[in-house]
């Protein structure tokens, strides 16, 4: 008989094969002075691990196959970049020469103060970060310590070469990689979140995988056979040979599904009706420009620019920004970008706002549009830079986390003035660049009517309008199994926002996960939806989901959905919505 457990499914598929315990060493690192005659010589150990970890790195991006979606050399690219930062580049360097200490114990400091930062975070997808700094950290230090790293081999060599499903307490992009040219079934990890780096690695690899599946080491054994349901976050263990052929055929079904996607890359996004629906990329580095055109989609519906802003001692100019606005409209040709402003709180502690106030609560305090309307010196030169840009392209500005009409009319003043000044100067830019709104508070949503009567555009959050209407942190293994996107407020919230588009004709998109996730596609177009953007790597699976939609028969079920209050109707409904599908012939 079967053993269950249960995680959080991140990358769907079925992996069949046997367990392999994958233990992460902690590396010993020693913390000791140095004399001031040694401190030089300390500081060219230092700088020849980082050059030895940009090494081994561009040799791992080498060795990606062409094959490989473009997203995952970008995660790669981004620790380039880091090893470039500042942060990690020079500021172990002064802690060395200020403190006389060796070059470990000065990373590990630096490595303390910006993991620290990082997790007071209010943003879930900026948090799991941590994971990106602790990965190039530990391959500089492990360097200094002339350990070996991760360049070689993660596993042992298996003499019986069956699948193997690796367990560890967490994995990083980087180690996802290396387990995917060694030909892993599957992963299973009792930490982690459906946004980190890892899991958005994994669904683009697509390699089955479920995080956060606490004490999984406590009940699994070395070489005990598995079945990982990736979809569900099921783990099947010591099942019988008939449970096995069962899921050795829905794996089957699954491969082939993958292989079928590839074929919709220039399909337009139809429904049966012959509705067309607006498929958009959400992208934070340029570089994630060419995953998004590979899967056949133009438009940005989400650009993030916190990138610009974070770790450095300054403000980006607006030059600077400028260029890099530029720069992305030149690579997607034509098509429509959407800026998302700053969205940031006052838990980032940019050093060039020295006055920024730290908060109990940073989820609930000065971030986002507040930030920006508080400290102009942020806001004013972004306005300027998107305004200059849009000479060059189709340029939408959106607002985060905005609450209430004040904020916008501040934000609309502050447009028109700029407007203004820009004019007078004879510099280039459009007259009408559309300005919209991320929804993503209850307040906001619930508030939606007057938004969309006042903006170009609006854009649903599910992330945080989740997360706040729940009162739940998904990246809280404690509380992130109370998590549903079915819970009826929830619903409730997003339809309303897409009514009142409806109502105004103003355009309404859904950029928070939901979107990517062709589980609620259906559900999604049900209720009138009709602009969807999302990471890359799902735009395909949301694409075939769209072309097997029928909305005369869907639309009667969704709407059944958002009147029901009890969670059982809602899911029965939701499989209903599900089933509704007619393929293709």
């Amino acid at each position: 008989m079967s053993i269950m457990l249960h995680g959080i499914g991140v990358a769907r598929g079925i992996a069949i094969g046997k367990a392999y315990l994958m233990e992460h060493g902690q590396l010993d690192i020693a913390e000791y002075n140095i004399p001031e005659y040694l401190v030089d010589a300390e500081i060219e150990r230092y700088s020849s691990a980082l050059e030895g970890a940009r090494s081994q790195l561009v040799e791992l991006r080498s060795e990606v196959p062409a094959e490989i979606p473009g997203e995952v050399t970008d995660f790669i690219d981004a620790h380039l970049l880091m090893l470039e930062d500042n942060a990690i580049s020079r500021a172990p360097i002064k802690n060395i020469r200020r403190q006389y200490c060796n070059a470990e114990w000065a990373l590990k400091q630096q490595r303390d103060t910006l993991v620290q930062v990082f997790e007071e975070m209010e943003d879930p997808y900026l948090r799991t970060r941590k994971d990106d700094i602790d990965h190039v950290i530990n391959r500089i230090m492990s360097l200094l310590l002339q350990q070996e790293n991760d360049t070689q081999e993660l596993l042992e060599p298996d003499e019986e070469s069956a699948p193997r499903i690796i367990i560890a307490d967490n994995l990083t992009a980087a180690d996802i990689l290396q387990l995917n040219q060694q030909n892993v079934a599957g992963i299973i990890t009792e930490h982690g979140a459906p946004n980190s780096h890892s899991a958005i690695l994994a669904r683009s690899l697509h390699i089955p995988t479920v995080m956060g599946a606490g004490n999984s080491h406590r009940y699994l054994q070395d070489g005990e056979p598995l079945i990982v349901n990736g979809s569900s976050g099921m783990i099947l263990i010591d099942s019988d040979e008939k449970v096995i052929a069962h899921y050795e055929q829905l794996q089957q079904g699954a491969l082939a599904h993958q292989a079928s996607l590839s074929k919709l890359r220039s399909q337009a996004a139809v429904t049966r009706d012959n509705v067309k629906i607006s498929l958009q990329a959400n992208v934070e580095l340029s570089d994630e420009i060419k995953a998004m055109q590979q899967a056949g989609c133009q438009d940005i519906g989400l650009y993030r620019t916190e990138f610009l802003f974070l770790n450095r001692d300054d403000l980006p100019s607006e030059e600077e920004q400028y260029e890099n606005y530029k720069a992305v409209l030149e690579q997607i040709d034509g098509a429509t970008l959407t800026i998302r402003t700053l969205d940031i709180g006052t838990d980032k502690r940019i050093p060039a706002i020295a006055e920024m106030e730290s908060a109990e609560n940073p989820a609930l305090g000065v971030r986002a549009v507040r930030l920006a309307l508080k400290h102009l010196d942020l806001l004013l030169p972004q306005i300027r830079a998107i305004l200059r840009a849009s000479a060059h392209g189709k340029i939408r500005m959106m607002i985060p986390m905005v609450t209430s009409m004040q904020e916008i009319v501040q934000i609309q003043n502050h447009m028109d003035q700029e407007k203004r000044d820009l004019s007078s100067k004879g510099v280039a830019f459009d007259e009408s660049l559309p300005l919209g709104a991320m929804i993503e508070t209850p307040a906001a949503a619930l508030a939606a009517d007057g938004f969309a009567q006042r903006l170009d555009f609006l854009s649903i959050g599910t992330n945080d309008l989740s997360q706040y209407t729940l009162a739940i942190d998904r990246t809280d293994d404690q509380v992130n199994y109370l998590f549903d996107p079915l819970h009826p407020a929830v619903l409730r919230l997003i339809h309303s926002v897409i009514q009142a588009g409806q109502q105004h004709n103003t355009p309404v998109s859904l950029c928070g996960e939901l979107a990517g996730d062709d589980r609620y596609t259906r559900l999604l177009l049900g209720m009138g939806l009709r602009e969807f953007s999302m990471g890359p790597s799902m735009l395909p699976e949301v694409k075939q989901a769209i072309l097997n939609t029928s909305l005369d028969l869907t639309e009667p079920l969704v709407k059944q959905i958002i009147a029901t209050p009890f969670h059982d109707e809602i899911h029965r409904l939701f499989e209903q919505v599900n089933r509704s599908r007619s393929d293709r012939g």
